[in-house]
């Protein structure tokens, strides 16, 4: 079973920065695919960010329009762990942070798709004050 654990949460300024970390554990070789999502109260979860990596079609990302520019997600396959650099933070931005992972390929065009990821984690807040 797979076990994602976020960090990196926490109150910042609007314009500041923050650096998100979901390190994962237990049947992590056969992951092909990972995104982070947020979820702020009354809204529905979005996804920010996701990148996927197979051997047929190589590295793909996805970007949500609100984020371009501002974020950025990568993963490091060596400590089993994925990021997301978050610049330029605006108030806006406040929510509840998930990732999420894929245990199957992905075809690139689906990975903004909350219903495409198997493993989530406990998620972490991120609040930005102006």
């Amino acid at each position: 079973q797979v076990q994602l654990v976020e960090s990196g949460g926490r109150l910042v300024q609007a314009g500041g920065s923050l650096r998100l970390s979901c390190a994962t554990s237990g049947g992590t070789f056969s992951l092909y695919a990972m995104g982070w999502f947020r979820q702020a109260p009354g809204k529905e979860r979005e996804c920010l960010a996701a990148i996927s990596w197979s051997g047929w079609s190589g590295i793909s990302t996805y970007y949500a329009d609100s984020v371009k520019g501002r974020f950025t997600i990568s993963r490091d396959k060596a400590k089993k762990t994925g990021y997301l650099q978050m610049d330029s933070l605006e108030p806006e931005d406040t929510a509840v942070y998930y990732c999420a992972a894929r245990s199957r390929a992905l075809i690139p065009t689906m990975l903004g798709f909350p219903d495409q990821y198997d493993y989530w984690g406990q998620g972490t807040q991120v609040t930005v004050s102006s």
